[in-house]
């Protein structure tokens, strides 16, 4: 993925310097626990964020909002990466808005953090991956799941990589993948799609709750997918490979892949996110259509 000397996004806040349990890094067992704890017991992923929330309940907005004081090489690159990857969702998205809805994008936040972090959504450990919160628009990364992504699920293969990404190594559009799909949550809550989905879930029983949550989820992959296919028209910035990186991220975030991985069998009642197969195919509809209507998973059959 080609990403270097492109704009660099203004509305990145990093958290990482100060505050804040110190995790050390996301393993997949963390993600495998945190699976089984809120997902595949069917708990609604904006409130899972509580159940940590003294975790860092004693942290002062100073201490959280201060960044790294002498960032290294890698870590910088990782602020750099992240940030292209957000300037190119706004940039992107700011034509897709205008030219298919006829409307003026407002671009999300996104906060890069260590351990723990505190949103409008409550507390949240590293180990709950990437996350959107609709209360304060604000996309959550703790970049230690990025190489997480590549050293321990096996997504690239990678087993030596630093923090983020280098010209050098694989998987970059793989892990501009999870902040597009984060985004396109941010896009659900711009159109009022979130909170017609969070009233219709009120009303639902669990099931037909979870079946709604796959439904938001698999929109969002494809949003990242539309994405994809129209910031490639602006800058050509997809290489040979890329998009089967980005493919086997989504098979292997499928809440079957993770189910089987975690207990050994899956119960399809439970899935939140969607299988494997439907994360693959809805950000390939994204990305082969470029068109937002393409991506009503409420109407279509998924």
């Amino acid at each position: 993925m080609r990403w270097k000397g492109r704009r660099v996004s203004s509305n990145v806040e990093d958290r990482r310097g100060g505050g804040g349990a110190k995790a050390g890094g996301i393993s997949i067992v963390g993600l495998i626990v945190a699976f089984v704890a809120w997902k595949f017991l069917g708990v609604d992923p904006q409130q899972a964020y509580q159940t940590t929330k003294q975790v860092t309940s004693g942290l002062s907005s100073s201490t959280e909002t201060r960044g790294l004081d002498n960032p290294t090489p890698e870590q910088q690159e990782s602020i750099d990466f992240v940030g292209t990857v957000l300037a190119d969702t706004e940039d992107t998205w700011n034509q897709v808005f205008q030219s298919q809805l006829n409307q003026q994008y407002v671009a999300p936040k996104l906060v890069l953090f260590n351990g723990s972090v505190n949103s409008a959504c409550g507390a949240a450990e590293s180990a709950m991956g990437p996350f959107y919160c609709p209360g304060d628009q604000k996309v959550y990364i703790d970049t230690a799941f990025f190489k997480d992504m590549r050293n321990q699920m096996g997504i690239t293969g990678e087993q030596n990589a630093t923090e983020l990404s280098r010209d050098d190594q694989a998987g970059d559009f793989a892990l501009a993948y999870v902040v597009a799909h984060e985004v396109g949550h941010h896009i659900q809550t711009l159109l009022g799609i979130s909170s017609q989905v969070q009233q219709a879930r009120q009303q639902a029983n669990k099931v037909q709750g979870n079946q709604l949550s796959v439904r938001q989820e698999l929109q969002a992959d494809c949003f990242a997918g539309v994405w994809a296919y129209h910031n490639h028209e602006r800058t050509q910035f997809l290489e040979q490979g890329d998009v089967q990186e980005a493919m086997d991220a989504a098979h292997k975030i499928g809440d079957d892949y993770l189910q089987k991985r975690a207990t050994g069998h899956v119960v399809p009642d439970s899935f939140t996110h969607g299988t494997s197969a439907q994360r693959v195919q809805w950000f390939n509809t994204g990305l082969k259509s470029g068109q937002m209507s393409a991506c009503d998973t409420f109407k279509q059959g998924v």
